[in-house]
């Protein structure tokens, strides 16, 4: 059985208005990224565009979904471990989390406002790429 998703929404804001730019956090090289540090990410983010410029000023949409079931091989600890353990033979392990697998360049998390948001914006996504690994860049799209 796999674990369950503890990711609450992957977007949020208002989808159906058009806003002028778009800002994508883009991971510098490939990375797996375990579903609580995109939950932490995502709250820390919406945390702060909530409080900055209200809950229908932007759109924040999380691209990435962990799909990757992360296992581990249980090992026998206390007197007579060394009998009972069987090392790497027959290691198909317990599932113990999830992640997604991130190629380098791909966009993990977009958000969408307007002119006048675009500091916070930006402030949003630099603290959601603290609570991820690996170093990341923000790229801005202006909407037409």
């Amino acid at each position: 059985m796999d674990p369950h998703i503890k990711i609450v929404r992957f977007d949020f804001g208002d989808p159906n208005k058009q806003f002028d730019y778009s800002l994508d956090l883009i991971p510098k090289a490939a990375i797996q990224i375990r579903q609580e540090a995109i939950e932490s990410a995502r709250q820390t983010s919406n945390r702060l565009l909530e409080k900055k410029i209200g809950k229908t000023d932007f759109h924040f949409k999380i691209r990435i979904f962990p799909y990757h079931v992360l296992r581990e091989n249980p090992l026998a600890a206390g007197a007579g471990a060394d009998r009972m353990s069987t090392g790497m033979q027959k290691s198909f392990g317990k599932p113990i989390g999830v992640a997604a697998q991130v190629r380098k360049g791909q966009k993990i998390m977009t958000l969408s406002v307007n002119k006048e948001h675009l500091d916070v914006a930006k402030e949003a996504l630099k603290r959601a790429s603290k609570k991820m690994p690996c170093s990341f860049y923000i790229q801005t799209n202006v909407n037409k």
